[in-house]
């Protein structure tokens, strides 16, 4: 998958120092947070559909159950992220496993991984080959849907007050 300039130029229309783009409240950090939050929920969505498919003795069916907040520490700096829960607890992260708080060369791996619109199975082995974890086909499928419904929403988000006044015309 390749970027339109557009969708280039309207991340970066407000850009006026670095800080806009790597500090605390940059693009990056924002980006970032939202992208693992969504890679998380579609994980636990694919979870909870492979729970699903396989019968269950007469258990309660397993669902979400809220989130938990985690601060992580990455290329992009320190970052509060949602991680969702399920009901019975069987959920284990595969991007930000339990216990970990240490998230190196995120930004790098998921920026690969568009840049190159590589294909689900390539996709698989880069997880694979990056982070250690067999991961599946409708995984793969759930995140890049993920993303993209983020991407799409972030690009589309009202501006700040702040930002409407600095608009140049």
């Amino acid at each position: 998958m390749t970027f339109r300039p557009e969708l280039i130029d309207e991340l970066l229309k407000d850009y006026r120092n670095p800080e806009d783009l790597m500090g605390e409240g940059g693009i990056f950090k924002q980006l970032s947070k939202a992208l693992i939050e969504r890679c998380l929920s579609a994980e636990l969505d694919t979870h909870l559909e492979e729970e699903r498919s396989q019968p269950e003795p007469e258990l309660p069916r397993n669902r979400r159950n809220g989130h938990s907040k985690k601060t992580i520490q990455g290329d992009f700096g320190t970052s509060e992220v949602s991680i969702p829960r399920d009901r019975n607890g069987a959920f284990e992260p595969q991007l930000i496993p339990k216990g970990q708080t240490r998230f190196n060369g995120f930004d790098d791996k998921i920026l690969s991984l568009y840049a190159r619109g590589m294909s689900t199975r390539d996709i698989e082995a880069q997880l694979k080959d990056l982070y250690g974890v067999d991961v599946s086909h409708t995984l793969i499928s759930n995140v890049t849907e993920a993303v993209e419904t983020e991407r799409k929403a972030w690009q589309n988000r009202p501006l700040d007050a702040i930002y409407r006044s600095c608009i140049w015309t």
